[in-house]
C-alpha cells in the first residue's frame, strides 16, 4: 500500500477531538497535527498507508455530522507539502508568484497537492486557517506558465465543493513584496 494522508476538519472543538480520537482508534495511522485553528475550529492530520487513511478518515466523518466540514484522503502526496505547511521551505527567486484561498483549511492542501503535481513549481507556504478566521491560502512560485497551470489546476480541484475563495498569478512581483513573503 501507499504512503497517503487524511485529515478532518469540524466547527466544534469537542467533535473534533472525538474524531481524532477515533481516527487514531480505527486504523494503523499516525496522528501528525491535531489543534484548534481560527475561529475555534478544529482539524487532525494523518498519516498511514492509504487504506488505513481512508478507513480512519471514513470513521471520523460519521462523528458528529453537523459539526462537520471537510476531509481529505491523498494518496502519495506530494514532498513538498509538509515543508510549506511548516514553513522550512527555502526559495531564493520569485519568477512569478501564485496564490490561492480557501475558505477552509482541508481544501487548501488539496489545492497545494494538485498544484505541486500539474507543474514545476515550489510551494512557498501554506497557512492553514491560523490567523485567517478559518480562511486558509498557498503561496506558489515558478515560471508564469508554470504558476498559472498550478494555480488553474488547485482551483478546479476545489471550486466543486464550494471552498474556493480567490486566485491570483503576479508575473515578476516587486522585490519588496517578494522579501515581504520570503
Amino acid at each position: 500500500m501507499a504512503k497517503a494522508i487524511g485529515m478532518i476538519e469540524f466547527k466544534t472543538v469537542s467533535s473534533g477531538v472525538t474524531a481524532a480520537d477515533t481516527m487514531v482508534k480505527t486504523a494503523a495511522v499516525e496522528l501528525l497535527e491535531a489543534q484548534v485553528v481560527c475561529p475555534g475550529k478544529y482539524i487532525a492530520l494523518i498519516t498511514g498507508d492509504l487504506s488505513a487513511v481512508r478507513s480512519a478518515v471514513d470513521a471520523a466523518k460519521t462523528i458528529a455530522e453537523e459539526h462537520f466540514i471537510d476531509s481529505f484522503v491523498l494518496g502519495n502526496p506530494h514532498e513538498s507539502i509538509f515543508p510549506a505547511i511548516y514553513g522550512t521551505t527555502h526559495v531564493e527567486n520569485i519568477i512569478a508568484l501564485g496564490i490561492l484561498e480557501t475558505y477552509d483549511a482541508a481544501s487548501i492542501i488539496v489545492a497545494a497537492d494538485e498544484a505541486a503535481k500539474t507543474a514545476i513549481v515550489d510551494l512557498i507556504e501554506l497557512r492553514i486557517a491560523k490567523g485567517m478566521c478559518g480562511k486558509s491560502y498557498l503561496y506558489l512560485t515558478g515560471e508564469v506558465a508554470a504558476v498559472q497551470a498550478a494555480i488553474d489546476r488547485a482551483k478546479d480541484a476545489v471550486a466543486p465543493n464550494g471552498m474556493y475563495l480567490d486566485s491570483s498569478v503576479i508575473a515578476h512581483p516587486d522585490a519588496q513584496l517578494c522579501r515581504a513573503i520570503l
